[in-house]
């Protein structure tokens, strides 16, 4: 992925709010309205983009990829047989790679897409574009991170 502009920043970080240990992404109008609702009584508002660790370090979430996608420079499309084996956690592999993004270097954070360019997840690229046209069909070409699936196996602590 690639840093964001100044313009794409502020944008971005206009409205970071942080409750819980958790980053929301909301609107000013909205934060203004969730004043009148005590601290302790709101459960989240706007869009939870992530967390802090008990380490302190942040951890990106899947309910920020419909933002995220939008910016991203590095993307990697799935086959359409590869869909449910990356939902249910696996890594991509070189046999369910559609395409990837021209030049992506080994190492890179990418958003995984559907060959319909529906984004369905983050991931890390395990070998370079180069190098992921050598490979054979059952070499890992992109590490999971997160996928969409993420909603229904992890529900009852996302919020």
């Amino acid at each position: 992925m690639r840093p964001l502009t100044e313009e794409e920043t502020k944008v971005l970080f206009h409205n970071p709010r942080v409750q819980k240990d958790k980053v929301y992404y909301v609107s000013e109008a909205v934060m203004k309205k969730a004043t009148a609702v005590k601290r302790k009584d709101l459960l989240s508002l706007g869009t939870c983009f992530g967390k802090f660790s008990k380490t302190g370090k942040f951890r990106l979430g899947i309910t920020a990829l419909d933002y995220l996608s939008q910016f991203a420079k590095y993307k990697v499309w799935i086959k359409p047989s590869g869909e449910m084996s990356y939902m249910y956690g696996n890594h991509v592999l070189k046999a369910h790679l559609g395409r990837i993004t021209e030049d992506t270097p080994e190492h890179q954070g990418v958003v995984i897409y559907t060959m319909n360019d529906i984004p369905v997840g983050f991931g890390v690229t395990a070998k370079s574009t180069a190098d992921c046209r050598k490979l054979d069909p059952t070499a890992i070409c992109v590490y999971h991170q997160t996928d969409i699936g993420e909603y229904l196996r992890d529900e009852d602590t996302m919020f």
